[in-house]
């Protein structure tokens, strides 16, 4: 009686609201998986016969013989499935108990089948997880009947044509968890053992590292060396876990048998592929040459995926994809066998390993064509250097996109689990270094380094190893504490004057003094263009350099990205006297700018149709968003939607009501803020002080404006511009009312993504609320420090808001009327991605180089699961993405070339403006139709382009130096 009473309480404590299925915080999480781990049943209840016809019975009473067979498994604790019915949380599944499609979790993107994959990782190195005690509990999982139960799903699934076309990835990889064919993950075991034996015995470590990084069969000596070299320091434990490892090693490194593949799909005999597995199985050759082996072992993997869809059979394709993971196997362990000794071998190792990774589903096949031809050149007798720079480019980005395949696809669930079980972050980096892509990474890093004695362009970035995956992204110095963030970054507080390392900044980032990140969104992402225009360092790294970074995490250090890209990082003590004079104390007013507001008109109160404003009304009635969509929707009429404008005036004219609970109006208390911020600091008072006041007076200003009263006039006004210039009265058509201020969109300052867009609001209320939050939107704290830190009149911000009727696009993003990458003022540069606003928010958008001269570059595929879609109906929804297919079309690619000749042609002539440089657009595609949603300046910071320090780190390169391929590695 008093177990039944603990239970009822502990579950009292973690479902409070059991009825409403409330979700469980992640700290009651974190008691539940503690409780598991020390109990003997784990997260089960008891065992019990299922029985053909629905019937539970004991586990000494089986299924009669008349009913039909029966499985015997455990039953989970009742805590296991109200989790599962509050969070979506699904701990310890037992597959036998599990109905197919919901263990497919289409609605959820495959939640539960991922989990069942975590849930094995954290089980490998957690002795145990939470089954720590679970696993001796006998009978409670049936290894046979999770085999069938695996077999029969994959004959299920693999039925659907659709699936293998936009999962193929995840389907490969869960069939490395999920048992069907008798086979355990060795190589997974031989990373878990390794990593748990270096948490127990911290100078095992390197040894793990190599065992990760570069596993090859003389690690089992060093193992075994190991262990006698520090016997006496070895607890019992720790022996038994060095002996288990070396079993584990063995096993791993065991030769294939290439002779037994066809056995492995008897079904696909006599059909094309079939014929293609016999040929390398019975081929002599393959074992005494690492580099045959490696090709064609590649080539069948490859082929093998192509072929897949023309075989119909489930069964047959469930055969064809575990020949396919043993081919992978026999690269992953064949690759480092196989050591090239020139350059051309070199690149044709990394060749076929661009088509091993394809065909391991890492890179879409229609990705792989956009690198074949420049890394499947190498039969030539010597190349450019120039030309051998992009080869490495484009090697670089296979590398590049196979981890983020791995991460699009594991990131979200992963971080559900490491907020109750940190293990569960280890999750990723292990599936990437279980892969062919880390041989690839180390061919790329072996072909950088060359590249980088030839070019003498070469990174200095403190002692890390492979230096050729980090390349700069914006020129730019900074001084300063490093902080590494191995996490989520979005609890982050940033500083100023810290330089940060990021696996993914966040889409809100405040002022940095510099960056680097391992998943850089976009090169035109609002991050992006502010880091740009400002001149912070800004740099891309891989996963790697990130976690060899984090010993120096607090470390002061210098930092510079040039403008050719080499980076430098580099503790203080190192810095000569040119780089420390760089940060020599001087007046701070040169390097800021003033916004101009002589010409501002607040005397307008009229709400405007767009269609009356233009260019030269910037900065005057309204800001530059409204101004210059104006000004395109008088160029290109079809392109661009109706729109509404709120003028400065309007604004102004609100903010002189009087404020409640204050003396004078809310723009007395905002002059009354900034005079008393000056008399603080000419009393002395330091800018931290003072500028903490501030920020204590603008957030009372901000809740002030968003309970303001909306004036009648104004609403009246606003309801006839509804009706008589967007069509539809106000509170039925969906809008996006854009924050449109006087100090954004400049030629000296972008200002990109600092104030709030409301998203597709349709209710006439949330409209109106969403004018006062638009209008508050400049003095978040976020805007507030960008515009001190750069502007010289900050406290002269006037808000404007566009107003302008939603567009459901299939994809949108931004171009760039010049080439970010190549550096050439006549291409362009643009990133895309599925539905609205995720290029400019960050995300990992489909990004391409458009040449003058012809043709197209793809710098990155779109890697993000999930994209927003703009119902009728207002707000946003989630919709899921996949990656066979591309963004962008070819037909797209020829419009926005069009389109970017246009403007740099007509744009100048008819806003009579002597600007010369690159303009960034935002556009977006329906149904194959155009629409153009912004135009502004593309700001750099003319001092980073400029500075003598940043070209003296950057050599002069002669791009048309010829190697020889015959050259010795």
């Amino acid at each position: 009686m008093k177990r039944l009473y603990r239970i009822v309480l502990f579950l009292l404590i973690l479902f409070p609201n059991s009825n409403q299925a409330q979700k469980v915080e992640p700290k009651n999480i974190v008691l539940l998986v503690n409780k598991f781990k020390n109990d003997i049943r784990g997260p089960y209840k008891d065992i019990r016969w299922f029985c053909t016809d629905g019937s539970i019975r004991a586990p000494k009473d089986p299924c009669p013989y008349d009913i039909g067979p029966g499985v015997q498994h455990a039953r989970y604790k009742d805590e296991v499935v109200a989790l599962g019915k509050a969070n979506h949380i699904y701990l310890g599944q037992i597959l036998a108990y599990t109905d197919q499609e919901l263990f497919w979790d289409v609605e959820n993107d495959h939640s539960r089948l991922k989990q069942y994959q975590i849930d094995k990782y954290l089980k490998s190195v957690d002795n145990g997880w939470i089954n720590q005690k679970g696993q001796f509990y006998r009978g409670a999982i049936q290894a046979e009947d999770e085999e069938a139960w695996g077999i029969e799903f994959y004959k299920w699934l693999l039925a659907k044509d659709t699936v293998l076309k936009d999962e193929y990835f995840l389907v490969r990889q869960s069939l490395k968890d999920i048992p069907h064919n008798g086979d355990d993950n060795v190589a997974q075991k031989m990373r878990s053992e390794s990593k748990v034996i270096s948490d127990l015995y911290l100078p095992f470590m390197d040894l793990r590292v190599k065992i990760h990084s570069q596993p090859e069969e003389g690690d089992i000596q060093k193992v075994v060396r190991f262990k006698q070299a520090n016997s006496s320091k070895l607890t019992a434990d720790i022996s038994k876990k060095l002996d288990e490892l070396v079993v584990t090693m063995k096993e791993f490194h065991k030769p294939v048998d290439i002779s037994a593949l066809p056995r492995m799909a008897p079904l696909t005999k006599g059909t094309d592929l079939g014929k293609e597995i016999e040929s390398f199985a019975s081929n002599s050759a393959l074992m005494g040459s690492p580099k045959l082996l490696l090709e064609q072992a590649s080539q069948l993997l490859f082929d093998i995926r192509s072929g897949l869809m023309e075989e119909k059979r489930p069964e047959a394709r469930l055969q064809l994809l575990d020949v396919s993971l043993k081919l992978e196997e026999i690269v992953f362990k064949g690759s480092s066998d196989y050591q090239p000794e020139t350059l051309k071998e070199l690149l044709h190792k990394i060749c076929y390993l661009g088509m091993a990774v394809t065909g391991s589903g890492y890179l879409e096949q229609w990705e792989w064509d956009q690198l074949a031809s420049d890394l499947t050149n190498y039969e030539t007798q010597e190349r450019s250097l120039g030309e051998l720079t992009e080869v490495l480019n484009r090697a670089r980005a296979a590398v590049e996109w196979s981890a983020a395949m791995v991460k699009a696809n594991y990131d979200g669930i992963v971080k559900e689990y490491v907020a109750f079980e940190p293990l569960a972050a280890g999750f990723v980096d292990d599936k990437i270094r279980g892969s062919v892509a880390l041989h690839l990474g180390q061919s790329v890093g072996e072909l950088g380094t060359l590249i980088s004695t030839e070019s003498q362009l070469a990174n200095k970035v403190m002692d890390l190893q492979n230096q050729s995956t980090i390349r700069g992204l914006n020129p730019g110095y900074a001084f300063g504490e490093l902080v590494v963030v191995g996490g989520s970054s979005d609890d982050i507080e940033v500083s100023s004057d810290k330089i940060y390392v990021f696996q993914r900044p966040p889409s809100d980032l405040k002022p940095v003094a510099g960056i680097a990140t391992v998943a850089e969104g976009n090169m035109v992402s609002h991050v992006q263009l502010l880091a740009r225009n400002l001149g912070i360092p800004n740099a891309a790294l891989s996963d790697e350099n990130l976690q060899n970074l984090q010993k120096y995490d607090g470390t002061r250090v210098f930092y510079a990205v040039s403008n050719k890209g080499n980076v430098i990082l580099k503790p203080e003590n190192q810095m000569t006297q040119e780089e420390l004079a760089l940060f020599a104390k001087k007046e701070r007013k040169e390097e800021r700018i003033e916004v101009p507001i002589a010409q501002i008109r607040l005397d307008e109160n009229k709400v405007l149709d767009m269609r009356n404003v233009d260019a030269d009304d910037s900065g005057k009635l309204c800001g530059p968003k409204a101004a210059n969509l104006g000004q395109l929707k008088k160029m290109f009429p079809e392109k661009v939607v109706e729109g509404l404008v709120i003028p400065f005036g309007i604004f102004r004219m609100h903010m002189d009501q009087n404020m409640p609970g204050q003396e004078g109006s809310y723009w007395q208390f905002l002059t009354k803020m900034f005079e008393e911020a000056g008399r603080m600091s000419a009393s002395g008072i330091s800018e931290e002080e003072v500028e903490n006041y501030q920020l204590r007076q603008l957030e009372t200003l901000r809740d002030a404006i968003k309970k303001m009263p909306l004036q009648d006039s104004f609403v009246d006004q606003l309801e006839k511009g509804f009706k008589e210039v967007l069509g539809s009265e106000l509170g039925t058509v969906p809008v996006f009312l854009r924050s449109d201020t006087n100090m954004e969109d400049l030629k000296d300052f972008t200002g990109a993504g600092l104030n709030l867009t409301i998203f597709n609001s349709v209710d006439k209320e949330k409209i109106l609320a969403g004018i006062k939050d638009v209008w508050a939107s400049p003095y978040t704290e976020r805007s507030f420090k960008w515009r001190q830190k750069y502007l010289l009149n900050p406290e002269n911000v006037f808000p404007s808001i566009l107003v302008i009727p939603s567009v459901d696009v299939d994809y949108s993003g931004v171009l760039i009327t010049k080439g970010i990458s190549s550096g050439t003022d006549k291409d362009l540069t643009v990133a895309f991605s599925r539905g609205a606003g995720g290029a400019v928010d960050g995300q990992a958008a489909e990004q391409y180089l458009i040449k003058d001269k012809g043709g197209y570059t793809l710098l990155a595929p779109a890697r993000e699961r999930f994209y927003n879609s703009l119902p009728k109906t207002g707000g946003t929804e989630k919709k899921k993405a996949t990656f066979q297919d591309r963004v962008l079309n070819e037909k797209n690619i020829n419009e926005i070339r069009e389109l970017a000749n246009t403007i740099r042609e007509r744009v100048p002539k008819e806003t009579n403006s002597d600007y010369e440089g690159a303009y960034d657009v935002e556009l977006g595609f329906q149904d194959n139709k155009l629409w153009l949603f912004q135009i502004r300046p593309f700001v750099e910071n003319k001092k980073a382009l400029g500075s003598t320090y940043l070209e003296s780190i950057a050599p002069k390169i002669d791009l048309a130096k010829r190697i020889s391929l015959s050259k010795k590695l």
